[in-house]
C-alpha cells in the first residue's frame, strides 16, 4: 500500500476537479506563518515568565531577603512598560489561540500529550486570576506594594488554600510549557543531543522552586508572631484594606465568569459547526486497499483516517509542522481547495509534486481518492535521524554506472578480508568523486555503484557534474592504484557508463525497508554503456545527449554508433580511453550545485 512503484503513482489519473482558491488565501499568503509563529512566540514569552518565577522561588533556599532581591530583577523585567505589554499581549493572545485550537481540532486521534497540553492551557487563565488581581491589578488600582513577605504570609498564614492555588498555577503552566517546547523541538536534529539537559532543567527547576517556597514559608511562620515584623510587613499599603480587597474579589469573580463564558461559547460553536457539517453532506475518501471512509464535509483527510482507525503517519499531530501525513491525490471531484500558505511552505520544502497534499490540511469538498506516501509507523525520532521518503516525480537525470573489473578473481586469490578491503577502498574513491562533483550515490552493487545527478539542478548542470565526476573518478582510482601498487600485481581496472534522460525517481519498498530508485531509460542505458566499455577497450562510454548538454567538446573522444538492447535505433556514444585525462580540464570542471542533506542521504539512509 505505502511502497507501491513510483511509476504507478506517477501514472495515476489526475483529479478531475479543478483546484480552487480558498477564501482568505490572499491574506494567508501575505502572512504565511502568522498563527503558528504567534503561538510559538507568545508561548515562549509566557514560558519565560513562569521560568523566572520558579527561579525566584528557588532563592527561598537561601533566604527570604534573597527572594526579595530576586523579585526586584523580576519586576524590572516584567513590570516595566515593555515587559507588561509583552506579558499581557502574550497571555491574552495565547489563550485565544488555545480556544481557537480547541474549536478547530476534532477529537479524532488526539494523543495524551495533546489533550494534556490543551486542558492545562485552558486551566491556566482560571488559576492565574487570583494571583493577577492580588498583585498587578492591586498595584494598579490601589497602589499596594506586595513582596515575598506579604505573599508568603497570605499563602501560609492568612489563606493556605491560596498557597495551593498559586503552586498549582505555576506547576500547571510549567508542565504546559514543557509539553509545548517538546512538541516544538522534537523534530529538530539537535534534539537528541540537548534532550538530557532539557529534561534535567524541566525537573530540577520546579523542584528547587517548591523547596524554596517551603523554606520561605517556614521562615514567615517563625516570624509571624513578632510585632515588629508584622508592623513592617503587614501595613494596609502592603496587604490592602477590607473594602479594596472586596472590590478585587468581585472583579476576579467576574473575570472567572468571563473566561468560563468564552470556553462555553467555543463549545457551543463546535456544536453549531457539527450541525452545519451534518447538513452539508458526506464526503467519501477512498484508500488504495479498497477501504472507503464517509466523513462530514469539512473534515480533513487525516481526520477521516483517524475516525476510521486507518493507520496514517502524522508526527506533528496534524499541525503542518512536518510532511509525514502527505498523500497523493489520484482522483477527486467537487473541487479541491488550494493549499494554504502554511501547507504550501511545507510542500515547497519537500519539493512535492502538484498532486501531493498534506492530509492534515486537505479538506475535500467532494469524493476523493488518495494514496498515503509514508508508512504509518513514522515517529519523531525517525524524522530526526532519517531521510524522509521522496515521492515519485518525473525529471531529467543523469545516471553514472561504475563497475570494477576482475573482482571475482580478486576474491579467489586473496583472503576475504583483503578482498573486501580493496573493494571498499575502490567504492570509497568513486563515492567521494561522485559526491564532490554534486551527485548522489544511490545503489551499491558489491564491486560498483550507480550514481544520480540532477535531483536538485537543471539538465545542463547535471551533465556537467557527471563529466566532472568522470575526471575525479579517474584521478581517485589512479591515486588508489599507486597506494596499492605494492600489494597488487596489476592496477584496478573499471568501466563507466553515463547517460541522461527523463525518468521517474522516488522511493519504493515495504514498511521501513525503502530504497531510492530510478525508473526509466537513463539507468538501463547507462548500465549497457558500462558493459560496452569491455568491447570498446576504454574506461568510459558517454552518450551524446550528456556531452551535448554539458557543452563539453566531443573532439577529445571517439564516436561510435552503438546498438543498445531495448532500443530500436543505434545510440550515438563516445568512448574515453582514460578518464583521468579529464581531471582538471576547465571545460569539464564545474562547481557542484547545492544538494540538500536529504538528497545526499538518499543512497545511504535505507
Amino acid at each position: 500500500m505505502y511502497g507501491q512503484e513510483a511509476s504507478e503513482i506517477a501514472a495515476s489519473p489526475a483529479p478531475s476537479a479543478r483546484v480552487r482558491q480558498t477564501r482568505g488565501g490572499a491574506l494567508s499568503r501575505r502572512f504565511p506563518f502568522g498563527i503558528r509563529t504567534l503561538r510559538l512566540v507568545t508561548g515562549l514569552t509566557l514560558f519565560s515568565y513562569v521560568g523566572t518565577h520558579l527561579l525566584n522561588h528557588s532563592l527561598g533556599n537561601v533566604s527570604v531577603p534573597a527572594m526579595e532581591a530576586g523579585l526586584l530583577v523580576q519586576k524590572w523585567i516584567w513590570q516595566g512598560v515593555l515587559g507588561t505589554a509583552a506579558l499581557y499581549i502574550a497571555m491574552s493572545t495565547h489563550f485565544c489561540l488555545g480556544l481557537w485550537a480547541f474549536y478547530e481540532r476534532r477529537h479524532f486521534g488526539w494523543t495524551r500529550a495533546e489533550v494534556t497540553q490543551l486542558t492545562l492551557g485552558l486551566c491556566i487563565p482560571l488559576l492565574l486570576m487570583n494571583h493577577l488581581f492580588a498583585t498587578r491589578i492591586a498595584l494598579a488600582q490601589f497602589g499596594l506594594q506586595k513582596g515575598y513577605a506579604q505573599e508568603l504570609y497570605s499563602f501560609w498564614v492568612a489563606s493556605p488554600k491560596l498557597g495551593v492555588l498559586q503552586l498549582s498555577v505555576l506547576i500547571v503552566a510549567w508542565i504546559h510549557g514543557c509539553i509545548g517546547v517538546y512538541l516544538w523541538l522534537r523534530l529538530k536534529r539537535f534534539f537528541e543531543r540537548v534532550k538530557p539537559a532539557l529534561l534535567t532543567a524541566a525537573i530540577m527547576l520546579p523542584v528547587l522552586a517548591l523547596l524554596g517556597y517551603y523554606q520561605g514559608g517556614r521562615t514567615v511562620l517563625a516570624m509571624v508572631d513578632d510585632p515588629a515584623w508584622r508592623a513592617a510587613n503587614l501595613a494596609p499599603w502592603q496587604v490592602g484594606r477590607p473594602d479594596g480587597n472586596a472590590t478585587l474579589l468581585l472583579e476576579r469573580n467576574l473575570s472567572l465568569l468571563a473566561a468560563f463564558g468564552l470556553i462555553l461559547l467555543v463549545l457551543a460553536a463546535r456544536g453549531v459547526r457539527a450541525w452545519r457539517e451534518s447538513r452539508r453532506g458526506i464526503v467519501r475518501v477512498s484508500y488504495p486497499d479498497g477501504r472507503t471512509v464517509r466523513m462530514p464535509n469539512g473534515f480533513s483527510v487525516l481526520e477521516a483516517s483517524r475516525a476510521a482507525r486507518i493507520p496514517h503517519a502524522s508526527v506533528c499531530g496534524g499541525r503542518a509542522r512536518c510532511s509525514t501525513c502527505r498523500v497523493r491525490v489520484i482522483a477527486g471531484g467537487g473541487g479541491i481547495p488550494a493549499p494554504s500558505a502554511v501547507e504550501q511552505a511545507v510542500l515547497d520544502r519537500i519539493r512535492a509534486g502538484p498532486l501531493v497534499r498534506l492530509a492534515c490540511q486537505l479538506r475535500p469538498e467532494g469524493d476523493i481518492s488518495v494514496v498515503p506516501l509514508l508508512p504509518p509507523a513514522w515517529s519523531a525520532a525517525k524524522v530526526r535521524t532519517s531521510t524522509l521518503s521522496r515521492p515519485g516525480e518525473e525529471r531529467f537525470i543523469v545516471v553514472l554506472v561504475v563497475d570494477m573489473r576482475n573482482s571475482t578473481r580478486l576474491a579467489e586469490t586473496r583472503l576475504p578480508f583483503d578482498a573486501v578491503f580493496i573493494i571498499e577502498r575502490f567504492i570509497n574513491a568513486i563515492s567521494a568523486a561522485v559526491t564532490a562533483a554534486g551527485g548522489v550515490a544511490n545503489h551499491f552493487t558489491g564491486d560498483g555503484l550507480m550514481a544520480t545527478f540532477g535531483l536538485g539542478c537543471d539538465p545542463g548542470l547535471a551533465c556537467r557534474q557527471a563529466i566532472s565526476a568522470l575526471g575525479l573518478i579517474g584521478h581517485n582510482v589512479a591515486a588508489l592504484n599507486r597506494a596499492l601498487a605494492a600489494e597488487m600485481a596489476e592496477p584496478i581496472a573499471f568501466g563507466v557508463g553515463v547517460h541522461g534522460s527523463s525518468a521517474v525517481v522516488g522511493e519504493i519498498g515495504y514498511a521501513q525497508s525503502r530504497v531510492f530508485t530510478t525508473l526509466g531509460d537513463a539507468a538501463n542505458v547507462a548500465a549497457r554503456l558500462e558493459t560496452a566499455c569491455k568491447d570498446l577497450l576504454c574506461e568510459a562510454v558517454v552518450s551524446q545527449t550528456v556531452l551535448d548538454l554539458s557543452g563539453c567538446p566531443t573532439g577529445l573522444f571517439t564516436r561510435h554508433d552503438l546498438t543498445v538492447r531495448g532500443r530500436g535505433a543505434p545510440l550515438v556514444v563516445y568512448s574515453i580511453e582514460r578518464i583521468e585525462q579529464l581531471h582538471g580540464l576547465p571545460h569539464v570542471t564545474v562547481i557542484p550545485a547545492k544538494v540538500s542533506y536529504r538528497e545526499r542521504r538518499l543512497g545511504t539512509a535505507h
